[in-house]
């Protein structure tokens, strides 16, 4: 009866806390259609359907979202609790138009003539209009409706500092990768920065003991892998599919260069990246 009642009252509480985060009264003109949805990770399959695992393997615990309507047009509005911060910048990157700038939304956002999307905190959150007229320029209602559930949210408003340490120039926006970084498994999860030529990424273990495990292990994956002077220790490689190689530890960061031409070159540029990191 009393693990009943908690979860009775959790539900409610939740339910509160979305009807004050999610209001269609916060622009002018527009009016709720149908009732609060909320999901969970053992049901998101039912909303989201083939899209559910993009959520779920950046860390999703829940969803709550609202539609809004203005004449024939609606929007929905979804906001995405993940299980930190980080993920929810994670989740940000892996959904964002490369093609389109990021503006200055919580840690980062973007805003499109019919959609826009931030990250907040632990908080993903989506804006999408079904639009009467397909080729109409809303941007300024998506904008308008995305402030409105900024500022209240909670939780960091900067992206990861992670970020600042890659060197400038990269083409594309810098994304986190939930596992796999590089296409090798020991990399569990990390940013990853595209350049005109080749690229670096950046990943954190718990411990400097654990990051030099993880580098050992790497390192016997590549024959005629040699040392680098670089970090704490390193070592570079001419690798298939990821060409010019270069892995470096600095503490408990790894971090390197990938497809470059020679595994000189990715040494020269993970040199210039050990030396940005803290």
């Amino acid at each position: 009866m009393k693990v009943a009642a908690l979860l009775l009252a959790v539900l409610l509480s939740s339910g509160a806390a979305a009807q004050s985060l999610l209001d269609c009264h916060f622009v002018s003109g527009w009016e709720q259609s149908g009732a609060i949805r909320q999901y969970a990770s053992d049901n998101l399959y039912d909303y989201k359907d083939g899209g559910a695992e993009g959520y779920l393997v950046y860390g999703f615990i829940r969803m709550t979202g609202i539609d809004c309507k203005s004449g024939a047009n609606t929007i929905a509005i979804d906001v995405s609790e993940m299980t930190d911060a980080d993920a929810a910048y994670g989740i940000f990157t892996a959904n964002l138009d490369p093609a389109q700038p990021i503006s200055q939304i919580g840690m980062g956002g973007q805003v499109q003539a019919q959609s826009a999307s931030f990250a907040k905190g632990k908080y993903y959150v989506e804006i999408v209009e079904i639009a009467a007229d397909s080729t109409s320029d809303d941007s300024a209602t998506m904008r308008a409706f995305a402030s409105a559930v900024e500022v209240r949210l909670q939780g960091r408003a900067t992206p990861p500092a992670q970020l600042l340490w890659f060197p400038p120039g990269n083409v594309a926006p810098i994304r986190m990768v939930p596992e796999s970084v590089l296409g090798l498994r020991e990399l569990q999860l990390g940013y990853v920065a595209k350049y005109k030529l080749g690229q670096a990424f950046i990943v954190l273990e718990s411990t400097p003991d654990a990051a030099a495990l993880v580098l050992k292990v790497l390192r016997a994956q590549f024959t005629g892998a040699s040392s680098a002077a670089i970090g704490d220790e390193a070592f570079q490689a001419q690798a298939q599919y990821l060409d010019g190689l270069c892995i470096f530890r600095k503490g408990r960061v790894l971090a390197g260069y990938a497809n470059l031409p020679t595994p000189q070159q990715a040494a020269s540029q993970a040199a210039v990246l050990a030396g940005r990191i803290p």
